[in-house]
Parts: C-alpha cells; sequence; structure tokens
C-alpha cells in the first residue's frame, strides 16, 4: 500500500482564507465603497422594483401561439 503523504496548502491560499474571514476588521468607508454600496443598497433594487411595477399585467405569456401580441392592451 502506498503511503498517505501530508497534502500542504498554497501559503496564498490561506492567506487568502484568512483575509476573507478577517475582512471586517480592515473594512474602511471611502468614496468608492460608499458609491459601490448605495449602488447595491438603494439603486439596483430601486430599479428592479420600478422595472416590475411598471410591467405588470402587460404581458401575459401563457398560451400565446405564433402570431399572437404579447401585449394584452
Amino acid at each position: 500500500m502506498a503511503e498517505s503523504k501530508s497534502m500542504h496548502l498554497d501559503p496564498a491560499y490561506v492567506k487568502y482564507q484568512n483575509m476573507s474571514a478577517n475582512r471586517w476588521k480592515y473594512f474602511r468607508w471611502t468614496p468608492r465603497t460608499a458609491r459601490v454600496t448605495f449602488r447595491y443598497v438603494v439603486f439596483f433594487p430601486t430599479l428592479v422594483g420600478l422595472l416590475a411595477y411598471n410591467t405588470d399585467g402587460k404581458f401575459q405569456l401563457r398560451g400565446k401561439q405564433r402570431g399572437d401580441m404579447l401585449r394584452e392592451y
């Protein structure tokens, strides 16, 4: 039988794991992080919500056949 050899982890991967687990310790609010946070927390959900609200009920996609109009009104 072959001897089991211990696997050595890549030092760069271990450093990445430690950095990822401790990211909250090194986070700083900068103009860039504020912009990114605003985009993902406020702007994007608002955009998706407005799109859903404006198109609610406009399309009836069930049972359509070739040549039928997608818009009901």
